[in-house]
């Protein structure tokens, strides 16, 4: 039998989690990092580390309202940046684009042209599927007017709830009037795919509650809907109420458990009634809206990142800049970012190299963890291997109704945030337990 602890260990966005990485010595240049790697079909990730407020619940890299002139330093140094990327990787193409953070559109609008111009100028960004992240109070008319122009062809608002008490709960405080405002705006703006970001879990939030939030995401008919269960995350806001020490606030609480389980299971059986699509436990896909441009697959294709925060990954390195939560470490790796000289990047600085069990421990959550699950074949013809031979513990998940063949069944759908966690290699692991949290 299978014993995977609580349901809610942890987001396994990405694997190896940043705080498995470690500072990369001697530094390597990149064009020795990407040599012999497929760069034909990239994904260009570009991050904004500035915020107009920090969520309570937000444990992202990012900054609140930074100093007069920071993002117009940021900016410039980006574009340097970007420009030691595009000589380390000449040939490098781009099949998706996205823009994240923090708040790309806590930017201007003015500053906004400039990151395009220079994505376009550096990187060779020209008209890719772009996805740009926004909040209520930053989706405003003008920004979104050069989004639309440059080609962005997802807009994604972190709204978490519509009412506005537990918008206040979660530690985001904003106004109803001023999330419709916004929705209205991005649907004015253009044909861009609407995505609504909804957080279940809330102190003081029900079933009814929950079922209003998502009546409200439904009217403006987003193209997606990702929802996120609460988490209290050691130096966030939440976590800081909840430990003024600081040390880890979750810890289990079957009481608390059970209720996002039910509110899940609730919104997946709705979502689904309406005609959406489950691609993750996170992600609701409205049934037959297109899919634009070329193919990317993560567990094949590499990725740059641009940007303090942005993480790069090739086959067999994920590199980085240093990783921090806190507020004044935050501050610090943004201010050592915008001093350094432009040769410092075209180094990888901070790192996990994957060998050969590893890169097929990534493939392995990269497939599973989605609806469609892992396909066999693919992993054999990459690895040479099979992969019920290398990962004995799918046995054990299948015999505890978690997985069906080489897919999450509905159960483990709602239990990702514990398979994810489960199947966490111990070296990764041990790496992760010895981060400093800062």
């Amino acid at each position: 039998m299978v014993n995977l602890g609580p349901p809610y260990q942890g987001y396994l966005y990405a694997y190896p989690h940043k705080t498995a990485y470690r500072p990369l010595d001697p530094r390597p240049r990149l064009a020795d990092v990407w040599a012999g790697e497929d760069t034909g079909a990239l994904f260009l990730y570009t991050h904004v580390p500035f915020c107009e407020m920090r969520c309570g619940f937000c444990n992202l890299f990012t900054r609140a309202n930074p100093p007069e002139g920071h993002a117009t330093a940021y900016l410039a140094q980006l574009r340097r940046q970007a420009r030691q990327v595009a000589e380390a990787l000449p040939r490098a193409r781009f099949a998706r684009a996205a823009i994240g953070g923090g708040t790309p559109t806590y930017l201007t609008a003015a500053e906004l042209t400039e990151l395009f111009d220079l994505l376009q100028e550096a990187a060779g960004l020209t008209r890719v599927p772009t996805s740009v992240e926004t909040s209520p109070a930053t989706a405003t008319p003008d920004r979104l007017a050069v989004l639309m122009e440059r080609g962005a062809t997802r807009i994604s608002i972190g709204v978490q709830s519509f009412l506005d008490a537990e918008a206040r709960a979660a530690g985001r405080p904003q106004r109803r009037a001023e999330v419709e405002r916004a929705l209205g705006a991005i649907r004015a703006a253009g044909r861009a795919e609407l995505n609504i970001d909804l957080i279940y879990g809330i102190p003081g939030q029900t079933r009814r509650t929950w079922d209003e939030s998502l009546t409200a995401a439904l009217a403006w008919a987003p193209e997606e809907l990702y929802l996120y269960p609460l988490y209290v995350r050691p130096l966030t806001g939440l976590g800081r109420r909840a430990d003024p020490a600081g040390s880890d606030p979750a810890g289990s609480d079957p009481d608390w458990d059970a209720q996002r389980l039910a509110l899940y299971r609730h919104a997946a059986a709705r979502l689904a009634a309406e005609g959406y699509e489950q691609l993750s436990m996170r992600q609701f896909r409205r049934a037959g809206a297109p899919v634009d441009g070329p193919q990317y697959c993560c567990q094949d294709d590499g990725m740059v990142g641009l940007g303090c925060g942005a993480r790069s990954y090739t086959s067999a390195l994920h590199y980085s800049f240093d990783y921090a939560v806190g507020v004044r470490p935050v501050r610090a790796i943004i201010e050592d970012y915008l001093a350094r000289p432009e040769d410092d990047f075209a180094f990888a600085e901070v790192g996990f190299a994957l060998d050969g069990a590893e890169q097929r421990r990534r493939w392995l959550l990269k497939s599973l963890l989605r609806a469609e699950g892992l396909d066999a074949g693919r992993y054999a013809a990459r690895f040479g291997t099979g992969v019920d031979e290398d990962f004995p513990a799918l046995a054990r998940l299948r015999d505890a109704g978690y997985v069906d063949g080489h897919r999450l069944t509905a159960e483990g759908l709602a239990h990702s945030d514990a398979i994810g966690p489960w199947l966490i290699s111990a070296g990764v692991r041990a790496a992760m337990a010895g981060h400093v949290t800062r």
